[in-house]
């Protein structure tokens, strides 16, 4: 017995009900773990894969109707079982009549309902987008704070300067199909008990086009698009975070019939740092110092992610506390505002002392001794009263 294709929904780990916007945050997560480019673990090509197949039908609002009405039958044009050979009758009779060899026609010359157009049967005729492509690129934690221009490797096609998309030599070399005289689509007629049927498929000549080609392009032989094969300067934007995409127009999968070819989205993949913490625009790093410069307070360098600063700590800083310094975190990719850096100051106690050490902390301890309002002692007071101790 066959296998059991995987639920789509089941495939990017979302409800049947969810919204476009929730199956693209689905497939962008998904790709982000199982390219191929990021994951080389065993299966992690073919899971990918299953969740590109996965996103291109469900973020289709017509493949995902006909997924969800008729399952991978309504969706897949080889499917046995269905009136349209996609696995359902979807109310058209022209696609009924083409299954069964022309009863659309008399259905909808009696009541005249669901006829397609001439574009609608044959979609090659006209010109088709590309679709887009995504992929991903790791950087830096430090490019994406200065920006930086990476040289990207692209195969990609593109329309046919000669022949502009059209597969001929010249404009003289195009003419109308013998066949079908231009329609894209031949009629064929069969006696029966009801009479006369007509039935109407694409033309095999011209593959529905309508037009046939003498001569052809000496560039794209035929093809009209030209495979292209370059090293693209990609700038990515100071300030970029995480999971954002940058699109290069023009440079997807392939159109059809002299259409323009889909765009290329990058997902950027920025490096996590040890030590500087991105919140935002805002960057926060862990500064440690001393409990004598904590309680006598300092004026001394701090790194941020553009160099060191100078900056001053007051006394009597407590741990945990933050000083701010403005303007240090990233600048916003789509103005010149710049974030700030938050500084969170740890104390640091020693966990060892020199004899000299040692000998003027039991001073102050000393001196300490003879307050009376010693933090210790008002916990302890505010404790008894409480519990009644």
């Amino acid at each position: 017995m066959a296998n059991q294709k995987r639920d789509l929904y089941e495939i990017l780990g979302i409800s049947k009900n969810a919204t476009q916007e929730e199956i693209k945050a689905a497939h962008r997560k998904l790709v982000k773990q199982y390219h191929p480019d990021l994951n080389k673990e065993p299966g992690a090509e073919e899971k990918f894969k299953e969740v590109q197949n996965a996103y291109d039908i469900l973020s289709d609002e017509k493949k995902r109707q006909l997924y969800d009405q008729y399952g991978y039958a309504g969706i897949d044009p080889n499917a046995a079982g269905g009136f349209n050979g996609a696995g359902g009758f979807n109310g058209n009779f022209g696609d009924f009549g083409e299954a069964f060899g022309g009863f659309g026609d008399i259905f909808e010359s009696f009541f005249g309902a669901g006829r397609r157009s001439n574009a609608e049967r044959n979609p090659n005729r006209g010109p088709i987008r590309g679709e887009d492509e995504f992929t991903s690129m790791r950087i830096s934690f430090m490019d994406s704070v200065r920006g930086v221009e990476v040289k990207v490797p692209l195969t990609y096609y593109k329309l046919c300067s000669h022949c502009n998309g059209t597969g001929a030599e010249s404009a003289k070399d195009v003419e109308t199909c013998p066949t079908c005289r231009g329609t894209g689509t031949i009629k064929t007629q069969t006696q029966s008990f009801f009479g006369t049927m007509i039935s109407e498929k694409r033309c095999p000549t011209c593959n529905g086009t309508g037009k046939r080609i003498k001569t052809p392009c000496h560039e794209c032989r035929g093809e009209g698009y030209i495979k292209v094969k370059e090293q693209y300067n990609l700038k990515i934007p100071q300030g970029i975070n995480s999971q954002r995409q940058l699109k290069i127009a023009g440079k997807g999968k392939v159109g059809k019939n002299g259409g323009p070819c889909g765009d290329l989205y990058i997902e950027i993949i920025v490096e996590q740092s040890n030590d500087f913490k991105r919140d935002g625009n805002n960057v926060h790093i862990e500064f440690p110092i001393t409990s004598t410069d904590a309680i006598l307070g300092l004026r001394c360098e701090v790194p941020t992610i553009y160099g060191m600063t100078t900056i001053d700590i007051p006394s009597g800083i407590q741990n945990g506390d933050t000083i701010r310094i403005k303007n240090k975190g990233f600048k916003d990719v789509r103005s010149d505002v710049f974030g700030d850096e938050i500084v969170h100051i740890k104390v640091v106690v020693p966990s060892s002392l020199s004899s000299d050490e040692k000998q003027l902390y039991e001073q102050i301890r000393n001196v300490e001794s003879r307050k009376k309002d010693k933090p210790n002692d008002k916990y302890n007071e505010k404790i008894k009263r409480a519990y009644k101790m």
